[in-house]
């Protein structure tokens, strides 16, 4: 009998987010998993696609933008070349077209469909959702938002795991504190500007914070974004750091009086968790997969100006019953690995031989 195949999908990129974590953290670990649940020999090719004239590393090259906006017709044309000879493909990014073999597909979250200011979704991605062999999303609320928006049945939920170098982060020394401008205390806010991150409310949040703990700062990190930098340019008590390498991330986060997390939707939300796992009190909206991931260990709020900032005051209190969420969470967090999501995701591509 031939030894099955299994083909992982994704895209380079030069801006890499969560997603990307996600797809390199599972990537990493699919020939342990595989063999950990299967009782036959995979072999296992990752493709990692780029466009054209991209300078980006990558084992294939492909015209990315056109692939997405093909019609189905040819999308399917152009899978039965990319993932010729699998037993299963795995895409893990929608622009990708589909595997006229056991065909899975990632679905993080369906903000395409649901915000006009994200990209739009790739025009066949629903159908070719729908027909897919497998559906994995990470969030009981985003499979629940890709049946009922999108039509999916029966998707699989293996939540995101967390990075082991948030858990019990060192914070970041002195010199590189005054490096980035955050001598005193710091609230942290990382990620995205999208209009779903609801910015502009903990703008409005802020200098009610200010106002009442003038010591306490509040750090931006992310991509460059112009949202972000209209919002809080030049307001009291702000630094703007821009995006930091990722291995400053957990010191960062570990430093941090509080995490606010007050976007109006998340597919997964990643930040909760590691901030959970580094120790740190997390002000997260009450919206969305939000609630679910926090799991009553952070402080949810309204995602308004008003709520955000009791929120927020409330985490820099120093009220000792702060400690025991704090415990709480570092606990929750301990149960979100990798391993566990890997090993998850070949128990999928495992029954569907």
């Amino acid at each position: 009998m031939a030894t099955p195949r299994l083909t992982i999908a994704t895209i380079a990129t030069d801006v890499p987010m969560g997603a990307q974590a996600y797809q390199s953290q599972i990537a990493r670990r699919t020939v342990e998993s595989l063999s950990s649940v299967s009782s036959e020999r995979w072999s296992f090719r990752p493709l990692t696609f780029r466009s054209l004239r991209s300078t980006l590393a990558g084992n294939r090259r492909l015209p990315i933008g056109r692939v997405a906006a093909a019609s189905p017709a040819a999308r399917r044309a152009i899978g039965r070349v990319l993932y010729a000879g699998d037993a299963v493909s795995h895409r893990m990014t929608l622009e990708l077209p589909p595997s006229p073999h056991v065909d899975v597909a990632t679905l993080h979250d369906v903000v395409a469909w649901r915000f006009s200011d994200e990209s739009a979704p790739v025009r066949a991605a629903a159908e070719e959702l729908r027909r897919s062999a497998a559906v994995i999303c990470v969030s009981t609320f985003t499979a629940s938002e890709a049946v009922d928006l999108l039509g999916i049945r029966d998707p699989h939920v293996i939540p995101n795991g967390v990075d082991a170098r948030y858990f019990d982060a060192e914070p970041l020394d002195a010199a590189r504190r005054r490096a980035l401008g955050l001598e005193g205390p710091y609230v942290l806010h990382a990620g995205g500007a999208a209009l779903r991150k609801n910015l502009a409310a903990l703008a409005e949040a802020w200098p009610r914070v200010h106002r009442e703990r003038p010591d306490l700062l509040l750090a931006l990190a992310g991509p460059p974004h112009p949202q972000r930098t209209a919002l809080f340019e030049g307001m009291p008590g702000v630094r703007l750091l821009g995006r930091l390498p990722d291995a400053q991330m957990p010191g960062l986060v570990a430093s941090a009086q509080a995490v606010v997390v007050p976007s109006l939707y998340e597919g997964f939300g990643l930040p909760v968790l590691e901030a959970m796992a580094a120790n740190v009190t997390v002000v997260a909206a009450n919206t969305s997969s939000l609630p679910e991931v926090a799991a009553g260990h952070a402080l949810l709020v309204e995602p308004d100006a008003a709520a955000i900032s009791a929120g927020l005051l409330d985490a820099a209190s120093g009220d000792p019953a702060l400690s025991a969420l704090v415990a709480g969470g570092r606990e929750h967090a301990a149960g979100f690995t990798w391993e566990r999501s890997a090993l998850a995701h070949a128990r999928v591509w495992n029954s569907l031989r």
